[in-house]
């Protein structure tokens, strides 16, 4: 089966149909007036629209067909609320609202459990976050953020790495002009002692190359265990900048490595 292809048990997804423009909008306006034979070919004719959103989610361990019928939950949500008056393409109303509904069925389906507290106090966060860049046109650390809360710094910090999606052992971590490196290409087992010997000697000639500051990033983050958030409250910039310094860094390494 071609990668970005999707197969759904029970639908030819090779015959769903199209609607141009025009005909939607006749479709929106009969539904309007009632017509609820317009509004089931107006779910139809956007199935498409369902399969290039769930082509994201593939590699979330669920089943396509489920996700594809969360994907059709948001797509009549869209439907239904859609207005004409609004100069938007319906498809651009109707993908946040698909995937949105497929991110809370991932959500609640989650083995790892979040509490309701742990939530809310991210989502806060992350509230008051956009609210401080606002103000101060910069990113604040999470000691700004806890602050402005009113709650303790690690509750903070707990909270936004606890709401983190975790990784897919098939996400690629680097692309070179050959095939992709996985997660999952990186997990070994085995405990070759003399193997490890040698890779600690690479890695501290490869880091010898890298600037201070890249250094420090890499120590913190690798050595010390600290989130990204945490390195950037350390050290005073955003998280965004400490992730492109790691990314860098770990290019460099790898061409030396």
């Amino acid at each position: 089966m071609p990668m970005n292809k999707v197969e759904i048990p029970g639908v030819n997804t090779a015959k769903l149909p199209v609607l141009t423009n025009t005909k939607m909008r006749e479709l929106f306006r009969a539904m309007q007036a009632g017509d609820q034979s317009a509004r089931d070919e107006l779910i139809n004719g956007n199935l498409r629209l369902v399969l290039s959103v769930i082509q994201r989610f593939q590699n979330r361990g669920e089943h396509s067909d489920d996700l594809f019928q969360v994907g059709c939950i948001g797509l009549m949500k869209a439907i239904d609320n859609f207005d004409l008056g609004q100069n938007v393409k319906f498809s651009t109303y109707a993908v946040p609202m698909i995937i949105g509904e497929i991110r809370r069925y991932l959500r609640d389906n989650n083995p790892i459990r979040v509490s309701r507290s742990l939530r809310d106090i991210a989502y806060k966060a992350l509230q008051v976050r956009d609210h401080l860049v606002h103000r101060f046109s910069k990113e604040p650390t999470i000691s700004e953020i806890a602050e402005e809360l009113a709650v303790p710094r690690e509750e903070v910090l707990y909270a936004l790495d606890a709401i983190q999606e975790p990784m897919s052992l098939f996400e690629p971590i680097y692309h070179d002009s050959g095939d992709p490196i996985f997660v999952m290409d990186q997990i070994s087992d085995e405990k070759n002692q003399d193997k490890t010997w040698l890779e600690g000697i690479a890695i501290r000639e490869a880091m010898r190359r890298l600037s201070d500051r890249e250094k420090m990033i890499l120590t913190m983050r690798f050595f010390d265990g600290k989130t990204q958030m945490e390195v950037a409250d350390e050290i005073g910039i955003s998280q965004a900048q400490v992730s492109r310094l790691e990314k860098a860094a770990l290019h460099h390494m790898r061409k030396h490595m």
